[in-house]
């Protein structure tokens, strides 16, 4: 009997192993079973949230958590609030606050009114770009420059003059275009400390304009002359250099016939340049794409939108029949037609806003309806986000638009 038992527990301690072994298979292949279902739902949620994105309305909850302290009624409209100035202002969306400057003074409020900035100026004729979280107010033909960003004024330009164009790219680079004694042009890169990089001096032709590219790596300059008695506008482009400042040699320069860029706008391997007579988009190789609208006469137009271009283009100046066009990188255009008076286009990341006498409209850049907002009478000017709301400004108050 002994022998017996000390057999059975022998047997036991040699099936022991390998009883723990499948103990230990059993939830190990449960936890790669696990690991392999959730990998395929990221995978798949991924997708959905690519093909799906207007049905998903992700924009929606981006909306709610920004504007949750708002008080905003069934249509989608905050309570409205008095702003310092008027409509021949400079308006900006900076972070999701409205920026308003006039010839007095810089101000930025918030969604429910809150003035937040208040910079006293004296500029004859104010002009502003942003980036989304800073912006730049400029004097054009003057020497005040202020940049601000985090709701508070964080720069004051100094010892400039004559200034013609400030830009700031993605990452907070400031391109200024200034005037100087012996050049037709001096073009200024300051890094996000807005510690002078690179000053290229142009005495060839007048600098009208310059935006660094979002890499910090490409300098654009619009310059105009006379060729041959003709007026000629030309894209330069030039390699940051920081090691030397003064008279550069552009790496390639491509003309832009007798055109007048109205405005520019330089991404990371892209320049956009809007015209009276169309839209260029080019490379940093000489290719360009370019939509031609020189039969139609220009109305408004926004460089702002996430890959594309917005102009509201007209058979004659006057009367309210217009087409609406979205033009890509490509050059391709979608276009639309509108039968009423259009008071303001705005863009921002995929959605396009249109604002007649009595009503606003917002549009994906495919053109689809998105969200519509009836009853904006005394509205004269709207500015959209990238989340798809929006800001209306009548001559004394501004509201919020969510949709």
């Amino acid at each position: 009997m002994d022998e017996q038992k000390l057999q059975q527990s022998n047997q036991a301690a040699q099936s022991a192993p390998s009883g723990q072994k499948k103990s230990r298979k059993v939830p190990r292949f449960f936890l790669r079973l696990i690991l392999f279902l959730l990998a395929v739902a990221v995978v798949l949620g991924a997708v959905a949230v690519v093909v799906f994105r207007d049905s998903l309305n992700l924009d929606s909850i981006k909306r709610w958590i920004h504007y949750r302290t708002l008080s905003i009624s069934d249509s989608g409209r905050a309570e409205s609030f008095p702003y310092d100035g008027d409509l021949t202002d400079s308006f900006a969306v900076l972070d999701g606050d409205l920026l308003v400057c006039s010839p007095n003074a810089i101000s930025l409020y918030s969604g429910s009114g809150t003035n937040y900035v208040s910079q006293p100026v004296a500029m004859e004729h104010p002009v502003v770009d942003s980036n989304g979280s800073l912006a730049v107010v400029y004097d054009a033909g003057g020497d005040e420059l202020y940049v601000l960003g985090q709701r508070e004024l964080i720069w004051t330009g100094e010892d400039l003059t004559s200034i013609l164009s400030a830009r700031l790219n993605l990452n907070g680079y400031l391109t200024v275009v200034t005037q100087s004694s012996g050049y037709r042009g001096v073009v200024t890169v300051y890094d996000s400390t807005y510690t002078p990089l690179m000053s290229v001096n142009i005495s060839s032709a007048f600098v009208m304009d310059a935006a660094l590219s979002d890499d910090g790596k490409t300098l654009a300059i619009i310059t105009v002359s006379q060729r041959e008695g003709v007026f000629d506008s030309t894209l330069s482009l030039y390699a940051m250099n920081t090691s030397d400042s003064g008279s550069f040699t552009p790496d390639s320069s491509l003309s832009l016939g007798s055109a007048v860029v109205l405005d520019l706008k330089h991404t990371q391997d892209q320049i956009w340049m809007v015209s009276d007579r169309g839209l260029s988009v080019s490379d940093h190789t000489g290719t360009t794409a370019t939509a031609d609208w020189s039969s139609l006469y220009l109305k408004r137009y926004t460089l702002a939108g996430d890959g594309y271009a917005v102009a509201l283009l007209g058979k004659y100046r006057a009367g309210s029949q217009a087409q609406l066009w979205v033009v890509d990188s490509q050059g391709q255009s979608r276009t639309m037609d509108i039968d009423q008076q259009v008071l303001s286009i705005s863009a921002a990341g995929r959605y396009i806003a249109v604002l007649t006498g009595d009503r606003l409209d917002i549009y994906t850049d495919t053109l689809e309806l998105y969200a519509s907002l009836d009853g904006t009478q005394g509205a004269r000017n709207v500015l959209l986000m990238e989340d798809g709301s929006a800001i209306l400004l009548t001559t004394e108050t501004a509201s919020f638009y969510i949709p």
